[in-house]
């Protein structure tokens, strides 16, 4: 598989309401980051569901790197 693209240096800040599907851009060329806009057509990327399990503030990753996918884990703070 080819590396995502960085689509952002810092997570993005969402307000999920419980039981709500997400769907996270894994490719990083949406331009509606940090969700899918349909961009990863004709990739082998697809999108990620998250379902929120309460309402509240969750960090969604742009910069791809993350280990906790769709969440932010710092690695944007590793990136060259």
């Amino acid at each position: 598989m080819s590396d995502a693209e960085i689509a952002g240096r810092a997570p993005e800040a969402v307000e999920v309401e419980e039981g709500k599907k997400y769907y996270w851009c894994a490719c990083g060329k949406s331009s509606k980051q940090p969700f899918c806009d349909g961009s990863h057509k004709d990739t082998e990327f697809t999108p990620m569901e998250y379902t929120a399990t309460k309402s509240r503030t969750v960090y969604f990753c742009t910069c791809k790197q993350t280990s906790n996918q769709p969440l932010c884990d710092g690695s944007h703070n590793n990136l060259d």
